[in-house]
């Protein structure tokens, strides 16, 4: 009989398939599940799978101890423009800010450039009379009789939410929350963010804009978290329920519910996070995490153990690879960049003639043609399916068969519009879409002066160790990494978040005429906010840990780096030690510094968090015996160097033991990804169970 309280649950749902994994504490047993992904309600998806899951293992509801969420909800709602009527309250004169934006043409050459439209068209902005200034003394009152004339309006248009944004609330919000107050009182029903709340930061535009995005999907979030909650109880499961933050921390139902918008990149900070566990096992100093699902492609540099990390996000964006074609949302994020390209990524030709594979996806509904579901269109799984590298009876361990007749029928259509074969059809559809998570990834490495041929591919997701080996090749990556369990390693990452939230105030100074007692009143006053949160989500006060930085920049720059800060209170014997951190800091990004050049500082940020969750090995142990044992026969599958179909060995990936090893080209299955090795592929399994590929003539 189970223990009660010792398993954990992660949930993950992505655009194709929702993926959960079971782990016991105790024992380390773990159990991995998939289920297609209800669209129209995917609480719907997450309970059905957790059903199902807990029964096959025998686990009663009651037993969960935890269960973490993550979810890419608050993307789709926001690229798909599905939130709420939404309404913005701004100072008189700036109603236009958030359509005029920077001003800035993301592409100088483009005539007919395409600018994001505000989530908030321009006859749902409202302006109201008040001032505050810069440094924040207040020049004029709100006139708070206008908010009931402004309610009226609301509610003649059918608005649900209402972002509050003033100028200069950043530094005094008092009028913002006067007019919270006052919309409390003659509009309960409404859905209210104040931007000093949401993004405390100095930039009208931009906290503009993360304030309305983040009201915008406040009352879908709200209802679909407490749907959610409603199933699980309805389970049994009476424990505690975090979701996942872009930053890679997790919080409570009620800060998700208020601060939804750093809900934004959930999903795949998790993955990220995996493969920084994974990374430090197997003791790496750089990996590239490269995560492919049925719908997206995601890439993140790790970097001396931790994912790269940003202050600002863009979603939306006009085009996936220009920055400033998007709407900015200043939120932590891990940073990575992520295309339409999975294995639910919609092939075409285009008018000239040229083959073209996403961003478009079939999704789970319909899904790839192969699918049986109703689906006509190519896909990237429809390729991979005639390309041999996917068995159609063991799809999902065999819960899901796939049909060779559709898929050809589907990829025949690319046939003809390109004028060549079946096949190589499908294998273009295989390349067009490896040149791109390539491209991608490049580009995403480039721009941050990484060098990708010293950063092993580390590949996960259900597509991801099926492009892996291609994608490794072009990149001229050292070695490939997949792990055990790929195709719900995302999922794990949830396992090993903590519990965690950021703050930040913006007061900009000199780093020479900082006013030290009022900083350090800024840094206590989060620091108790912080500690109140966690604790208020179970965490005693010994397991909190505080992390304190300062965004600076030297006089007139348009860029700042953040500049971590000493522990303890700030004085005037400060500043040679803030300088020496800045100077450090500044030469490890760019390799220089500018002697005698003034330093000013614009925001302080301090980030709350518990421990880090302990995880259990994964991946049960086999007795040595050699990849022989694991072989379960061979298919023919496509590899160019051979011309064509080639015998291709299959091996079971549960038979693989420490030590095994095998030349390509080969493919190894599991349940709920497959692992395709080229020719030139050494594999071999390590001590954590990892697949590990050398290329033969880059052996190190």
């Amino acid at each position: 009989m189970p223990t009660p309280g010792r398993f954990r649950l992660g949930v993950d749902i992505g655009g194709t398939f929702t993926d959960l994994i079971l782990i016991d504490d105790q024992t380390g047993r773990h159990a991995v599940a998939k289920t297609l992904t209800s669209p129209e309600d995917p609480s719907l998806a997450v309970q059905r799978g957790v059903a199902a899951l807990l029964a096959a293992q025998g686990v009663p509801a009651a037993d969960l101890h935890q269960v973490i969420h993550g979810t890419t909800l608050v993307t789709n709602a926001i690229i798909e423009r599905k939130g709420a009527p939404t309404a913005l309250i701004t100072t008189r004169g700036f109603r236009d800010a958030l359509e005029i934006a920077r001003e800035h043409r993301y592409d100088v050459y483009d005539l007919f450039i395409e600018r994001p439209e505000p989530l908030v068209p321009r006859h749902l902005r409202f302006e109201i009379g008040e001032r505050m200034l810069a440094d924040g003394r207040v020049h004029e009152p709100p006139r708070l009789a206008e908010v009931a004339e402004i309610v009226a309006a609301l509610r003649r248009q059918g608005v649900a939410a209402v972002a509050v944004c003033l100028l200069h609330s950043h530094r005094n919000p008092a009028h913002e929350r006067a007019i919270a107050a006052s919309l409390a009182d003659l509009a309960p029903e409404l859905y209210v963010s104040l931007s000093a709340e949401v993004h405390g930061q100095i930039g009208e535009y931009e906290r503009a804009s993360t304030a309305v995005a983040n009201v915008y999907v406040r009352p879908l979030v709200d209802r679909y978290l407490a749907q959610l909650a409603h199933e699980l109880e309805g389970l049994g499961f009476a424990g505690r329920l975090f979701i996942m933050l872009s930053s890679g921390g997790i919080c409570t139902l009620d800060t998700a519910r208020r601060f939804p918008i750093r809900l934004v990149e959930s999903g795949p900070a998790a993955g990220a996070l995996a493969a920084a566990h994974y990374r430090r096992l197997a003791g790496y100093r750089h990996l590239l995490s490269f995560d492919m699902g049925g719908t997206t492609a995601k890439a993140c540099l790790i970097d001396a153990g931790q994912p790269l990390t940003s202050g600002s996000f863009e979603v939306a964006r006009v085009y996936r690879f220009k920055r400033g074609s998007g709407l900015p949302v200043r939120v932590p994020v891990i940073e990575m960049i992520e295309i339409g390209a999975g294995g639910g990524s919609i092939a075409r030709v285009d008018r000239f003639g040229l083959l073209k594979v996403g961003p478009d996806s079939a999704g789970a509904a319909p899904g790839p043609a192969c699918y049986g579901l109703g689906g006509a269109e190519p896909t990237v799984t429809d390729a991979d399916l005639l390309l041999g590298y996917l068995d159609p009876a063991f799809f999902l361990g065999g819960e899901m068969s796939l049909d060779r007749a559709a898929a050809e029928r589907a990829v025949g259509g690319i046939a003809a519009g390109l004028g060549v074969d079946l096949l190589s059809a499908a294998w273009g559809i295989h390349r067009v879409v490896n040149e791109n998570m390539a491209t991608a990834a490049r580009m995403h490495a480039v721009e941050r002066g990484k060098d990708l041929r010293a950063y092993p591919l580390f590949a996960f997701g259900g597509a991801g160790p099926v492009h892996a080996y291609r994608v490794a090749e072009i990149l001229r990556a050292p070695l490939l990494i997949c792990p055990f369990g790929a195709g719900a390693t995302s999922t794990l990452g949830l396992l090993t978040a903590p519990l965690a939230f950021d703050f930040l105030r913006s007061r900009y100074a000199p780093i020479d005429a900082l006013d030290w007692p009022a900083i350090n009143a800024l840094l206590a006053e989060m620091d108790a906010e912080g500690r109140t949160l966690l604790r208020g989500s179970g965490l005693a006060e010994r397991e909190i840990s505080i992390q304190r930085s300062c965004d600076m920049r030297y006089l007139g720059q348009g860029h700042e780096i953040p500049v971590p800060l000493p522990d303890g209170p700030l004085d005037a014997g400060s500043l040679p030690v803030l300088v020496a951190a800045f100077d450090a800091v500044y030469r490890r990004m760019y390799g220089r510094t500018v002697p005698g050049a003034p330093i000013e500082t614009l925001h302080w940020r301090l980030v709350a968090a518990g421990p880090t969750p302990g995880l259990p090995a994964i991946g049960a142990p086999v007795a040595a015996g050699g990849a022989a044992r694991a072989l379960k026969g061979e298919r023919p599958a496509y590899f160019p160097e051979h011309g064509g179909y080639h015998p291709t060995p299959v091996y079971d990936r549960y038979r693989l033991a420490p030590g095994d090893s095998f030349a390509g080209p080969a493919i190894v299955e599991e349940r709920e990804s497959t692992v395709v090795v080229g020719p030139r592929g050494l594999a071999t399994i390590s001590p954590d169970l990892n697949l590990v590929v050398r290329f033969a003539d880059e052996q190190q």
